[in-house]
């Protein structure tokens, strides 16, 4: 394989085209995307919560990150959580040092901090949005308990939104009885489709062009091959687009063609 160095050489590149470190300003965002990010705004501008769920590399972060930068901050305090894995004391501790609040000892006390931080904003006009990424791995009495969340002067208002983010089995993992007290008072459900074989050849022709070439390094061919090694996950199409760039570098390829393409995504399946 060329090095990185080679590789932006070969093809007139300033950088990486498929890098993950992007800056919000410079995402791509199909229209279909940034339909669902119009939604979920409007339904944090009414004060709901959001279930987002998506496959494994479709552009659940992307999604987030769009909305973060799109959201007004003189409305909203977002609060990012991604280590979702954790019981209930330690996610509360973990939101309190989000929040910029001092930790206590005890789950309750925890609790009624950030319950006392959701009040205080609220008299300042604004509204927290509590970002869980990964919320497919929550705990169980974790999962339990968020309701008591949403729930405020006896469920008569909305003080804040939960964006609960995670893969498709979160949605029934909520549907279990012992969750459906979270569930029911969730009313945006998001689902979020694999890239289609258009947008693959959107995606991969903008963040060519980000890195500095408007070449059609990827015959359409090429492009079809990597929509069908990559299932349409954008973060499948990075690296499987990185691999094959590489390789043709390093044949000394002006353009990544199929066979390319299908030769890197035989060989990174034999190593999984």
């Amino acid at each position: 394989m060329a090095t990185s160095s080679e590789l932006l050489t070969s093809f007139g590149l300033r950088l990486a085209p498929f890098s993950k470190e992007i800056d919000d300003a410079e995402l791509w965002l199909p229209e279909s995307k940034a339909v669902l990010v119009a939604d979920i705004e409007e339904a944090l501008g009414e004060r709901a919560s959001v279930l987002l769920v998506g496959e494994p590399g479709v552009g659940k972060t992307c999604v987030l990150r769009a909305l973060r930068s799109r959201l007004p901050q003189a409305g909203f305090r977002l609060a990012y959580c991604r280590n979702a894995s954790l019981g209930r004391r330690d996610f509360y501790r973990l939101l309190c040092h989000t929040l910029g609040l001092s930790p206590t000892a005890t789950a309750a006390n925890l609790f009624l901090a950030v319950e006392a931080h959701v009040q205080d904003l609220r008299r300042d006009r604004l509204h927290p949005v509590f970002l869980i990424d990964e919320a497919h791995m929550l705990h169980p009495d974790m999962l339990a308990h968020l309701h008591i969340l949403l729930n405020y002067e006896w469920d008569a208002k909305a003080l804040l939104s939960l964006v609960l983010v995670g893969l498709p089995e979160l949605e029934g993992n909520l549907s279990r009885r012992a969750h459906r007290s979270l569930l029911t008072r969730i009313h945006h459900r998001v689902l979020i489709p694999p890239a289609t074989v258009e947008d693959t050849a959107e995606y991969v022709r903008y963040r060519l062009a980000a890195a500095g070439t408007d070449r059609a390094l990827f015959p359409d061919d090429a492009l079809a091959a990597l929509h069908e090694h990559s299932q349409g996950a954008l973060r499948e199409i990075d690296r499987l687009a990185t691999a094959a760039l590489r390789d043709a570098a390093r044949r000394k390829k002006k353009l990544v063609d199929r066979e390319v393409v299908t030769r890197v995504a035989e060989a990174l399946v034999r190593f999984e």
